[in-house]
């Protein structure tokens, strides 16, 4: 049963996922600038390494538009081509990549195919950030948008933390420190 749900959840968390990503990159115009050029291109984000102890994560599969923005492939307009760019995450430790993240930790990366398109997605994991405290400022003025901002570094810190400490207990080499 768990598997069906992922199954239909997937696709709408990808596209939350994708918007929130359009969402940062629009606010840079570099960024659209510099994507722009590489429009039609594929890239397939894979989990490598994801525990089996969870449903399997699919792939998640976007196509870089005319506006140097992303859009969701669905599976059935992906599956007969190959991408032009895979970037494998290391995924064998969900929790504590996630909450790594959040602290501003790279994760670790594998990147095969077009190297042009590559370099420009290196660039923009090196160069773009989501300015949260920026949103919220529009949603609770600057001050509070400040402070809500300072806890959840530290809160996303210490369950960085967490996570990394518990991934040392898993079985099967799963998780690592």
């Amino acid at each position: 049963m768990l598997q069906e749900w992922s199954k239909l959840l997937a696709p709408a968390v990808q596209d939350r996922i994708t918007l929130l990503l359009n969402h940062v990159m629009s606010r840079e115009p570099v960024v659209t600038t510099r994507l722009a050029p590489q429009a039609g291109k594929t890239v397939r984000l894979h989990l490598a390494g994801w525990p089996r102890l969870l449903p399997a994560a699919p792939d998640l599969r976007l196509r870089i538009t005319p506006a140097g923005l992303l859009e969701r492939l669905n599976d059935g307009e992906t599956q007969e081509q190959e991408p032009d760019l895979e970037i494998q995450l290391e995924a064998s430790n969900p929790a504590a990549a996630a909450f790594g993240v959040l602290s501003g930790e790279r994760p670790e990366v594998r990147v095969l195919g077009d190297a042009q398109l590559a370099g420009d997605i290196n660039w923009l994991i090196d160069n773009l950030r989501w300015d949260i405290e920026d949103d919220l400022a529009a949603i609770t003025g600057p001050a509070v948008a400040h402070q809500l901002g300072r806890v959840g570094r530290a809160a996303a810190q210490g369950m960085a933390l967490l996570a990394r400490q518990a991934g040392r207990f898993m079985p099967d080499g799963q998780g690592r420190a």
